[in-house]
């Protein structure tokens, strides 16, 4: 950090022994507080006084320096008195011995420990290059934050003279080149989304600063953003040889020349990490058995081929992947060499469970979310392909050592988008299938134990002691399991808990064909054997909670949705879910929160098919989780919408739905139960149950606009949307197919969106649903909006106006309401849509509805700005983005930085508008790609204005393929904005 200024002394000679409780501004205006209460200081002139002498270190100085600084070569005939008057003045308003008078001249003296920002600042700033030197970044950007943030506006505002003058240049250089650096380690760190969006503005302020051009580029390429980085280059080059007649420097070109070669300096941090965050280092690896037991080869094999990825040879990544049957011991041998391998992977270990013997495998896209967030980066930093994740997960894992263990895999595609890229990271896989598909991996087939394996682990559980004494009978029980260690295990802990039991007793009891299943030795069958023997043991209350627990298709599930689905009070329920616990049939993923093996949960569906009876005992289980889902959902909606009548029109179940302490509590229940309740959606699509299913969907549509649950929300509302068709059901498959329609939209796939809720439309006619009565004109009109149909806009509009009045439902009254005001709007009709969604804004505060107010001060906002009403409209859009934020609707979030971009732009501000199109494209939109190619058009028009014509037309292609691959009529308007270049 070069070019630090020197702050003035604290203390000096003729200091008063105490500091003086006055503190003092020069990073602005210059101002005094005495204990946080302004002190005046006086006029222009008596400001510059103070400000020289503030910054001269605490030396003297001299009336002839003062007047210069004051004055410059002309001063005024009386400038020696008014230097005095000045003086004097101050001294009257300052503490006693603050001002002092030395040889002629002036000092200030006795300042407390930072009662001077610039003093501050300078202290912070040296702390930080000393963290960043220690190797602390996050500490170093977090120092630096802090002095940037003493700023408050231009440095030595309003102050005449030329000492003034100086000063504020040298200060502004000073400020650049700590926002610089501060950049270079949000860079370092991986902060490359949210850095893109400041240095387009940084740029745009200063357009020929080359170390802020070279941070955007290496940003943009850094957030896969590579033609736009090259475009930097080329709008820079442009700029030096017209403003300066030079090429740009050395540092720049270079790096020009690595872009172009794929070839950047590799970041240190994750993307998206919140400034200023810790670095992350996951040590997610569950915790190693103790009493793991034989398996010395392979432990020796797989650590050798670990070894040889970070070693000083090591080219490439190594994969390794432990194939075999379903309690083999795939996951505790590969736990094991985790662990003992950790130390040659300082950067962390990441572990997830695949799921791939389930019926519902972890999707890649999923769990590379998850690894991105263990990694520490934000959730708006996150991609939504899977191509895009697994691209940044790679660049984020380059240049680190991190182990991957991915568990429980279904095949080598599941696998594949999940492994780092680069030589220093490994991955160990386990599957119940060989993965020759993963082209380069270690293939490891792990077969049963040997009985001399299984021995000993049997005799690590249940003691020397007792088994020595009948070592026959205890290689009974052991081969009874087939050797398996995951039966053995469940064997030796019944008998190591029933003291009264002999190893004779228990392989009497194996011995049993009844409690032995015929295919004991036929591959994933002998797992069902080692289940029977935990099941057998159990008592009636814990058979029937662990076969009915196994009906939920969920990853986990929360002890109040256990309680429902047992039909017991919670207190019964847990103390049987944590029986099951303690028998090792059932695992506890957090506290409150259960889950099963999936191979057992398997076993205990099995179990539910076989000994539950009758049939109809298995279906009134599934339908009373439905209903604890329904009713809690319900709830939420109800909370986040009061008044609203679809509450009144959902599906009744037996259940009350769980009670919140306010909204907040109720978000996070619906985030939080996202994955078991659509799971349970999906397994509720018959007759009996599909109309609750579609209703839950309903309730829960808050997950489908959240960006985090929006795919698998997508997927289930499909399903259920065929079921209702297949079954016959008007009214189900009318809520469904708009539903769907409404996903659809948000993805911005309008045309399928249509013709979904067309159908859904012609259904109305004999499914009479005062619900879809309103909501599917609505979601017609939002379609015609969106694709520059107005006047079909207005239509929709009225039509879904006068359904929600006649069901007196104010709050979806007021949606439409602030549709038609948009629609209005782009027609021209700005003084009727100002007061329409007026209107609708006054109803929903009427209401007391805190989150769908957002969308009404959305709704005003635009039509606002169209109206030419700038200020009111970014007050508008400023609420709305503050309550989705609060909501964590993510992407209505970037959807409100677009509309504010769009206003930013068309008053002028060019830079601003920038900034906020690069947060939309950062934390994504709704409307999917559609919304995503007008961020990128709205940014290019902007960089354009800027003078940054490359990066602008690398904007407008990218936008063009966008709205060419979506089929949107956008596409026009962008090939003339690239016309020209196609000319020249």
């Amino acid at each position: 950090m070069d070019g630090v200024p020197r702050g003035p002394e604290q203390r000096g000679p003729g200091s008063s022994p105490e500091p003086s409780a006055l503190r003092f501004g020069v990073l602005g205006p210059v101002r005094a507080w005495r204990d946080d209460v302004p002190v005046a200081t006086g006029s222009p002139q008596q400001r510059a006084l103070l400000a020289a002498l503030l910054l001269r270190e605490g030396r003297t100085a001299t009336a002839a320096e003062l007047i210069d600084a004051l004055w410059g070569e002309e001063p005024p005939s009386q400038a020696l008195a008014a230097v005095r008057t000045y003086a004097s003045r101050l001294r009257k308003v300052l503490d006693p011995g603050v001002l002092v008078s030395e040889s002629g001249g002036y000092a200030v003296r006795g300042l407390g420990q930072g009662a001077l920002d610039l003093a501050a600042a300078q202290e912070l700033a040296a702390e930080a290059e000393k963290a960043r030197a220690a190797g602390d970044l996050s500490r170093a950007r977090d120092l630096l934050g802090q002095g940037l943030a003493l700023w408050d506006g231009e440095t030595l505002a309003g102050v005449p003279g030329p000492y003034a003058e100086a000063q504020r240049v040298r200060l502004e250089e000073w400020r650049l080149q700590l926002l610089e650096t501060r950049l270079d380690m949000d860079l370092e760190q991986g902060c490359h989304a949210e850095a893109v969006s400041e240095l387009t503005a940084l740029t745009a302020a200063h357009p020929l600063r080359e170390r802020l051009r070279e941070l955007l580029m290496l940003a943009l390429y850094r957030s896969g953003r590579q033609a736009e980085a090259l475009a930097v280059y080329a709008d820079t080059r442009r700029l030096l040889a017209d403003e300066l007649g030079v090429d740009p420097r050395p540092d720049l070109s270079e790096l020009q020349q690595r872009i172009l070669e794929a070839d950047p300096p590799s970041p240190n941090r994750p993307p998206g990490c919140p400034p200023g965050a810790r670095p992350v280092r996951p040590a997610q690896l569950p915790a190693s058995v103790p009493d793991f037991t034989g398996r010395a080869a392979f432990v020796r094999e797989l650590g050798e081929v670990l070894a040889s990825a970070t070693g000083d040879q090591a080219q490439v990544m190594a994969v390794s992947a432990v194939a075999g049957i379903g309690g083999v011991g795939k996951t505790t041998l590969a736990v094991h060499v985790a662990h003992a391998a950790r130390d040659a992977f300082p950067d962390g270990q990441l572990y997830v469970d695949l799921q791939g013997a389930g019926a519902r495998a972890a999707e890649p896209e999923t769990v590379l979310g998850s690894f991105l967030r263990a990694l520490g980066t934000a959730d708006s930093a996150i991609p939504d392909s899977l191509e895009e994740r697994a691209a940044l997960y790679r660049s984020m894992l380059d240049g680190r050592r991190v182990l991957v263990l991915l568990d429980n895999a279904r095949d080598a595609a599941q696998v594949r988008p999940l492994l780092p890229g680069t030589a220093g990271c490994a991955a160990l896989v386990t599957s119940r299938v060989r993965m020759v598909g993963l082209a380069g991996a270690h293939l490891v087939d792990l077969d049963v134990m040997s009985p001399e394996e299984a021995l000993a682990l049997f005799t690590k559980i249940v003691g020397e002691e007792r088994v020595r004494s009948e070592r026959e009978a205890a290689l009974d029980v052991v081969a009874a399991c087939g050797f398996l260690p995951l039966a053995i295990r469940i064997a030796a802990s019944r008998l190591a808990s029933r003291r009264t039991w002999t190893v004779s007793f228990l392989a009497a009891k194996l011995a049993d064909e009844r409690r032995r299943l015929d295919e004991l030795q036929a591959g994933d069958l002998a797992v069902k054997a080692t289940f029977e023997l935990g099941y057998g043991a159990l008592d009636a209350a814990q058979a029937r909670a662990f076969r009915l627990l196994g009906l939920a298709d969920g990853p986990d599930i929360s002890l109040a949705a256990a309680s429902a689905l047992l039909d017991l009070e919670a207190e019964a329920t847990e103390d049987l879910l944590e029986s099951l616990v303690d028998t090792s049939l059932l695992e506890s993923a957090a506290p409150g929160r259960y889950r099963f093996h999936d191979l057992v949960r398997l076993y205990a569906r099995a179990c539910a098919e076989r000994d539950e009876q009758p049939p109809a005992e298995r279906e009134a289980a599934r339908s009373r989780l439905l209903d604890y889902y329904l009713a809690t959902a319900v709830r939420v909606y109800g909370i986040e919408r009061p008044g609203d009548r679809t509450v009144a029109h959902l599906e009744k179940g037996r259940f009350e739905g769980e009670e919140f302490g306010g909204a907040a509590k109720a978000v996070d229940w619906l985030h939080s139960e996202a994955g078991p309740l659509l799971a349970c959606v999906q397994q509720s699509l018959g007759a009996s149950m599909v109309r609750r299913a579609v209703d839950l969907l309903v309730a829960t549509i808050d997950l489908a606009e959240s960006g985090v649950d929006s795919r698998q929300y997508r997927k289930t509302a499909r399903a259920a949307c065929e079921a209702a068709a297949a079954l016959g059901d008007a009214r189900a498959e009318v809520r469904a197919r708009v539903t769907v329609a409404q996903v659809l939209s948000q993805a911005g796939r309008f045309e399928a969106a249509e013709e979904e809720t067309m159908r859904a439309d012609a259904l109305l006619r004999e499914a009479d649903d005062p619900w879809a009565n309103g909501t599917a004109p609505n979601q017609l009109g939002i379609i015609a909006t969106c694709t520059a149909r107005y006047a079909d806009a207005e239509g929709y509009f009225l039509r879904a106006i006068d359904a929600f009045r006649a069901d007196g439902n104010r709050p979806g009254e007021a949606s439409a309401v602030c549709n038609l005001s948009r629609a209005l709007a782009s027609m021209g009709r700005s003084n009727e849509a100002v007061e329409l969604a007026r209107r609708g804004v006054e109803i929903y505060d009427a209401l007391g509805m805190s989150m769908r107010v957002a969308n009404a001060r959305y709704a005003s906002g635009i039509v606002l700005s169209q109206a030419g009403r700038t200020s009111e409209a970014l007050a508008q859009l400023d609420e709305a983005l503050c309550i989705f934020a609060e909501n964590r609707q993510s992407l209505w979030e970037g959807t409100t930085h677009y509309r504010i971009a769009e206003v930013h732009l068309r008053a002028g501000r060019p830079a601003r508008a920038a900034r906020h199109a690069e947060q939309a494209l950062a934390m994504g939109c709704i409307g999917g790609d559609w919304m995503r190619a007008n961020a990128l058009t709205l940014l290019g028009r902007a960089l354009d204005t800027l003078d940054q014509g490359d990066r602008a037309r690398a904007c407008w292609r990218e936008a063009l393929t966008l709205y060419d691959e979506t089929g949107s009529v956008e596409a026009v308007q962008v090939r003339r904005l690239l016309a020209p270049l196609s000319v020249a």
